[in-house]
């Protein structure tokens, strides 16, 4: 009796820890945890154990519990019981010592925001609205981008802390309210799961995570039974239709791989290293040529040295902008994999989002590079400034331009992790959209800056007109060469004029050099392009053509930063004094002449008698008057 009683108690543990969450439980007197990490049990059963999987599987758990709960994290004192129910689908792995996770993180969140209330009064209506409307469907392939590039727009635009926990902190607040809310899937869904937390429980054999963990197993018991039955019958009726068709499968085999070789039997191995990002897909050559009409001419929006860039529609009706690189080859798919890796690595309202990309080697069109983008309906800058547009920007357009390329630049700089240096900043790189919304594009130059690093020493590229002198003359690349360029499409964006010209002499003239002529001889707002539309005030205007001649300043340590320069704009902080310049980087021998004869004179003073400090916060709120900026 005793021995059938010791076995009923051990069932009857057995079965509460099999169908009851272990964070139900209250462990060594703290407060049960009330997150639900029994869904996870798919991911830990078939997936390596990595602390970004820990991590996002952690923000999924989250996002479940604010869909029951209406509160984005747990009770502080539930913490400690949380993070053992979490580790218990680890045992082996100490989560929190490998991944350097504080016990605190679990419960905390962003901006005071604990509960779906409070962020709902947070955000307005439109943009939570917008959320809905790109992210409540299934978010399998390519609707995930939209839903994706919303979300970081919200957090763009209202969550911005700096400040992180690493489990639910601002950047993660839409991702976790979306899957719990806008999506009506749900968090535990297979399409949200991979969209949204970068999860794939695709292998769980079934496009749905089971609630709680727990499954009808007399169900999964007759489906096994069933299932042995079906493909008993399977085997002894099919075999010999298998047999028959297994030289024919070799043969076709054969055929495709001389019709269509597919890169990773081609020097594919930098193509292997293209992040598998869940916003991304990877289109076929069929798709593409579809999309474009097989590349007709009367598709293309734009041309480069590089390729052409195509208007399509994509195969969910959407419309894109196919980039199509040419002369490829398999040796050259280093240049492809890095532009798609560095615009797939960042997010921001104002850079270019990637939508997928295309790799294929045929016969006929040989080595094929693609990639495709959001299509900018408004074509580019350098189209408005001097293509065949006919009604010229307004003041409140431009200065909407200038903020956003600014912003996006900043981020590259000082948001994305490592560092980017565009290299390539002009006003053909400048895409605007239906709002006339800047969007930096063209990463194909682009070079990642080590941390600690301070600048790099490499081949000149770019082009002639935007790039620095330090840059053209050393090959010394800092985040400040993309400063440079930045103030020359800036001079361009005021004045209506290229950045490099030639004289009626047939000598080049930089807009850089003629600007600066204008605001040494106090004649700063005559950089503003005549018929400019709405007008802004004067003061208004001449302070961004001193931050575009601050900007395009020939040395190096009198640039502002990205940072400074967003400030200035769209703060009321006053632009410093800016230095003497040293002689026009184009100059003619009177020129030199006369600027050797001022400096011998001690005439070459710009600014105020105290001379030029160099740049820096501090010094960004405490510059001259507007007469003493100008004389």
């Amino acid at each position: 009796m005793s021995f059938r009683f010791h076995h009923l108690l051990f069932f009857f543990f057995f079965i509460l820890l099999t169908f009851f969450p272990s964070s139900s439980l209250a462990q060594n007197g703290t407060v049960s945890c009330p997150l639900d990490f029994t869904i996870l049990q798919p991911l830990f059963a078939n997936r390596s154990r990595s602390c970004d999987y820990i991590r996002q599987g952690l923000r999924l758990v989250l996002s479940d519990y604010l869909k029951r709960t209406g509160s984005f994290v747990p009770p502080s004192n539930s913490s400690e019981s949380c993070w053992k129910s979490y580790q218990s689908l680890v045992p082996s792995f100490d989560i929190r010592s490998n991944c350097g996770f504080r016990t605190g993180w679990i419960s905390q969140g962003c901006k005071n925001l604990t509960t779906k209330a409070e962020f709902e009064a947070f955000i307005p209506n439109n943009t939570l609205s917008d959320v809905v409307s790109n992210c409540n469907q299934s978010l399998d392939g390519s609707p995930c981008a939209s839903c994706t590039r919303t979300l970081v727009t919200l957090q763009a635009l209202y969550l911005t802390d700096n400040s992180t926990t690493n489990i639910s902190d601002c950047a993660t607040y839409p991702f976790i309210y979306a899957a719990a809310f806008a999506n009506h899937f749900g968090p535990t869904d297979q399409g949200t799961a991979k969209c949204i937390f970068s999860i794939d429980f695709s292998d769980t054999g079934n496009g749905k995570i089971t609630k709680n963990g727990k499954s009808n197993k007399l169900g999964v018991i007759l489906g096994v039974l069933i299932g042995v039955g079906v493909l008993l019958a399977v085997l002894v009726g099919g075999s010999w239709f298998f047999y028959r068709k297994y030289q024919d499968s070799k043969r076709k085999k054969r055929r495709d791989k001389l019709r269509n070789l597919e890169m990773s039997n081609l020097g594919g191995s930098a193509l292997d290293s293209i992040s598998d990002s869940t916003h991304l897909i990877k289109f076929t050559f069929d798709e593409i040529k579809e999309a474009t009409r097989n590349f007709s001419r009367h598709n293309i929006i734009g041309r480069g040295g590089y390729g052409n860039v195509y208007k399509g529609f994509l195969p969910d009706g959407s419309e894109a902008a196919l980039k199509r690189f040419k002369n490829c080859s398999a040796s050259g798919d280093a240049n492809f994999t890095h532009e798609v890796e560095v615009i797939a690595s960042v997010r921001h309202v104002n850079l270019v989002a990637l939508r997928g990309y295309c790799t294929a080697t045929t016969p006929l069109e040989g080595h094929q590079r693609i990639i495709v983008c959001d299509l900018m309906k408004n074509g580019s800058l350098h189209d408005h400034l001097f293509g065949s547009m006919e009604e010229k920007l307004s003041w409140p357009i431009r200065q909407k331009i200038a903020l956003g390329t600014a912003r996006g630049l900043a981020y590259l700089h000082y948001g994305a992790q490592p560092a980017i240096i565009h290299r390539d900043i002009k006003a053909s790189n400048i895409l605007l959209d239906e709002k006339f919304e800047a969007k930096v594009a063209d990463f194909g130059l682009a070079k990642f800056t080590p941390e600690g690093i301070t600048h790099l020493s490499t081949r000149v590229a770019g082009t002639m007109g935007y790039v620095a002198p330090e840059y053209a003359l050393y090959g010394q690349l800092t985040e400040r060469s993309d400063v440079y360029s930045f103030g020359v499409v800036l001079l361009e964006l005021l004045s209506g004029k290229k950045a490099l010209t030639m004289t009626e002499d047939n000598q080049p003239s930089l807009v850089a050099d003629w600007a600066w002529s204008l605001v040494k001889t106090e004649r700063t707002l005559d950089v503003i392009e005549d018929g400019m539309l709405e007008l802004g005030p004067p003061e208004v205007l001449e302070k961004y053509v001193l931050i575009a001649v601050l900007c395009s300043h020939p040395e190096l340590q009198c640039r502002p930063t990205m940072d400074q320069v967003v400030k200035m704009l769209e703060t009321d902080v006053s632009v410093p004094s800016i230095p003497e310049r040293p002689i026009p980087l184009v100059a003619h021998i009177d020129d030199i002449e006369r600027s050797v004869s001022s400096i011998s004179n001690g005439s070459g003073q710009l600014s105020s008698p105290s001379g030029y400090q160099m740049f820096t916060h501090e010094s960004s709120g405490t510059s001259g008057s507007k007469e003493e900026r100008t004389s």
